[in-house]
């Protein structure tokens, strides 16, 4: 397939070969050498170079100064800004008692509190829990409860959707509100800390909390969807969320060297960041690097692809992305041409299905080099990158393992198959969170000895380039987001006209996939598809509620253990 991209790829390339690019990047004494310590009783392959906490890196970032950190429609907040925030409201969540370890929640759009907020927490020692922001009240409730988080905060929308629950959340002691209107009994304004986001460089210089910080120390909660149950919190570790950003800059890296030219010198770039930061791709593989580097992120209030452009135009923003939807938004929009977008460098994205024809338009229309990778909730985003030649070579793939990480493909019973053939994919590496919050059965299942079981099909080639075949998990992604099936078949037993439901996955140009019903209703009963789609949409997020609802005449097919054949069932939406 790589050969009809060929008109891209420089003759002689590549220069060099995947070892030969680890060795001349990997040397004692590089940015990028590798060490082996234990993680949790494995021996582990890490960046030597990356810093020992999230703590040291808000400390270094601190020196990008005066440069933009976040653009947020006329909100400009500069790295030394931002810093004092940090400073400032981690001293607050001091004086409220937070100590290591006590849970911080963050539920919010993309705003310039947003990494104010996660990164006080984290250098307090804090465990921090970024909860999906497109929840419903239910849904926040549970992760709330679920985390046991001391302390929320939140933006005004997320605060309506939650306030209904309060007496449901007997162990949440503070809620502390951003852009607040009005006043609202028992909660107080995240502006009444540190002020609004103009004022934040005038804030006192202070130091960070004394906090004893190791890397494997726990920094994060992130929910992830499983095909059972409720969902499942990945307890990250700050090593975890350090790891991509020397797992981005080697890939980086790697590519020049491929294509046989020498190495630049690092510089800071403009980031247009439209997925939401509650996602590790957003939180971990973005944001960290960001922070590294000295980039500068522009968040959206809401994405519309013709403010987009004008965002690029104005602010020469180098690189853009986040899910393959956004990227054929840009591309297929009818003003694109209107507007001077010749400052993209770069697309990438992840965590959702794409077309190896997503990668031909992104060189054709922009001129841009595409990008994407593998990498779940589990492995703090970043196992496999893949970008440049490698991507036009290999439209197809995910790409490499970075160095620090491995992958292995293995048989129901947990043995490696031969080069080629499809199995299990495991992942092995720094990124690995450490196991489920409170759910020790989950994670004895999910997390052996340093592995991952990711549950996707894959196969590696040759080379150790990674090809996903398929999910064995029942999850849809639309867009970027995880739908875990059971979830939303719950809800729709709860008709009572519904003896048999089912979710599967149907193509979607852009979204990738989006979720859809097959429901046996019991003899005699009627429901109409409307009806169910409200019901869903009454009880979860819009994203998971069925595009349709197929009728089925009998009870669904199954096989001989009783479960549901899903395959069967997607060949009847065409």
């Amino acid at each position: 397939m790589g050969e009809s991209f060929a008109e891209w790829i420089p003759a002689g390339w590549p220069a060099m070969t995947l070892p030969e690019c680890e060795a001349a990047l990997c040397t004692p004494g590089s940015k990028f050498e590798i060490d082996t310590v234990e993680i949790r009783g494995v021996p582990t392959r890490v960046w030597k170079a990356a810093p020992p906490s999230l703590a040291a890196l808000v400390q270094a970032a601190r020196g990008h100064g005066e440069r933009l950190f976040t653009i947020y429609e006329d909100e400009r907040v500069s790295y030394e800004a931002w810093f004092r925030a940090v400073a400032t409201l981690a001293a607050h969540f001091e004086e409220l008692g937070v100590k290591k370890g006590d849970r911080i929640a963050l539920a919010m759009r993309n705003l310039p509190e947003w990494p104010v907020v996660f990164y006080a927490a984290v250098s307090l020692g804090a465990i921090c829990v970024p909860l999906n922001a497109w929840w419903t009240g239910q849904e926040l409730t549970y992760g709330l409860n679920d985390s046991g988080a001391k302390v929320l905060v939140c933006d005004a929308e997320r605060l309506d959707r939650i306030l209904p629950h309060r007496a449901e959340l007997p162990g949440l002691e503070h809620i502390m509100v951003s852009r607040l209107a009005v006043a609202r009994p028992d909660t107080s304004r995240l502006e009444d800390v540190i002020g609004q986001s103009a004022s934040w460089a005038s804030l006192p210089d202070r130091a960070l909390p004394a906090v004893a910080l190791e890397a494997d120390d726990p920094a994060t909660i992130l929910y992830t969807s499983g095909t059972t149950g409720n969902p499942k919190g990945a307890l990250g570790t700050h090593r975890n969320f350090l790891s991509n950003i020397f797992s981005s800059g080697y890939t980086a890296a790697r590519s020049v060297l491929r294509r046989g030219e020498a190495l630049p010198d690092p510089e800071p770039r403009t980031l247009l960041t439209v997925i939401p930061l509650f996602h590790a791709t957003a939180c971990s593989a973005t944001m960290m690097g960001a922070l590294a580097g000295g980039h500068t992120m522009i968040f959206m209030y809401k994405w519309d692809a013709e403010k987009a452009f004008q965002i690029i135009e104005r602010e020469k923003v180098h690189a853009t992305g986040g899910v393959p939807t956004i990227a054929w938004q840009l591309i297929e929009h009818p003003a694109r041409e209107n507007y001077d977008l010749s400052s993209i460098e770069s697309i990438g994205y992840g965590g959702a299905p794409s077309a190896p024809e997503l990668v031909r338009k992104i060189r054709e229309v922009f001129g841009a080099l595409p990008g994407n990778g593998w990498g779940m909730t589990e492995t703090t985003a970043t196992v496999t990158q893949h970008g440049a030649e490698d991507y036009l070579f290999r439209p197809d793939s995910c790409g490499p393992p970075v160095p620090v990480s491995r992958l292995r493909i293995t048989d129901p019973e947990g043995e490696e198959v031969p080069q080629g053939e499809v199995g299990e994919l495991w992942a092995n590496g720094p990124m690995i969170v450490a196991e489920y919050w409170n759910n020790p059965k989950a994670s004895a299942e999910t997390f052996v000895d340093g592995w991952v079981r990711t549950g996707d099909l894959a196969w590696l080639d040759e080379e150790g380039f990674c090809h996903i075949a398929d999910r064995a998990k029942d999850i849809v992604i639309r867009g970027g987001e995880n739908i875990y099936s059971s979830e939303v078949e719950n809800v729709l037993y709860e008709h009572p006209a519904v003896m048999d439901a089912a979710i599967v996955g149907i193509p979607h140009r852009t979204l990738g996939e989006e979720p859809a019903a097959v429901v046996y209703l019991k003899p005699g009963t009627e429901a109409s598809e409307a009806e169910l789609q409200a019901l869903v949409g009454e009880k979860l997020a819009r994203f998971k509620v069925p595009v349709k609802v197929l009728f089925y005449p009998e009870t669904l097919p199954r096989n001989a253990n009783g479960k549901i054949l899903k395959k069967e069932l997607r060949g009847l939406f065409g």
